[in-house]
């Protein structure tokens, strides 16, 4: 059974989580100093195999570096979040934010990801950037959509590359679509389902007041 353990990490307490068995673990969003994670792993004799960003802005990747060195495991993301990397979006360094340290990643496409002895459906989810990407896992009916789907909220869509109705579509056609049991792993924040979201996301819901679709 696989199990999902949470780091929240650097200045935006940004939600790392590791999914693992008794033998191997994936990490997604490494957002900050990441050590502890490293710790985890070290003690309960965990080796890290994949390294999986939900996105390339900067409070999602600045442990990346730290981690990959660490365990020599590459890092994953999609290509058309590289420009994020050419700015401070991704570079961090303004308002006082920490910078990100410089690491290479391999292009990841939708589909089948076959990690942890099980097959994790990588889903398109841009609207919050262009290449953001979710993680669906069946096995244990949790999907972790960074920063796409909030508690009752959504996204932000005014950063460059954001788009509100197309973040509006893939919540509808990739998200919400899932099982209502499907627990929603957020980039920040507390974790949600489906069901949840369908009902009182007044973004989300077009029978609450604010309902957009």
């Amino acid at each position: 059974m696989l199990k999902v353990k949470i780091f929240p990490l650097g200045v935006l307490s940004t939600n790392c989580y590791l999914v693992y068995s008794d033998k191997e673990a994936v990490a997604i969003d490494p957002g900050g100093e990441a050590s502890e994670v490293l710790n985890f792993l070290e003690q309960n004799n965990l080796t890290l195999t994949h390294i999986l960003n939900t996105h390339l802005h900067f409070d999602h990747i600045q442990g990346n570096a730290f981690l990959s060195k660490a365990t020599g495991v590459t890092i994953w993301a999609s290509e058309k979040d590289k420009y994020l990397l050419e700015n401070e979006l991704g570079l961090g360094g303004f308002m006082d934010f920490p910078e990100t340290p410089e690491f290479s990643f391999q292009n990841l496409e939708p589909g089948p990801l076959q990690v942890l002895n099980t097959t994790c459906e990588v889903l398109s989810t841009p609207g919050h950037s262009p290449g953001s990407l979710s993680f669906y896992f069946p096995a244990i009916k949790a999907v972790f959509v960074g920063d796409l789907i909030f508690f009752r909220s959504i996204g932000r869509t005014d950063f460059p590359g954001g788009d509100q109705e197309v973040l509006f579509k893939s919540a509808r056609e990739k998200i919400l679509t899932l099982p209502s049991e499907t627990i929603i792993y957020p980039g920040h924040g507390e974790a949600t389902t489906v069901g949840e979201e369908k009902l009182h996301n007044p973004y989300l819901n077009p029978h609450l007041r604010g309902g957009l679709f």
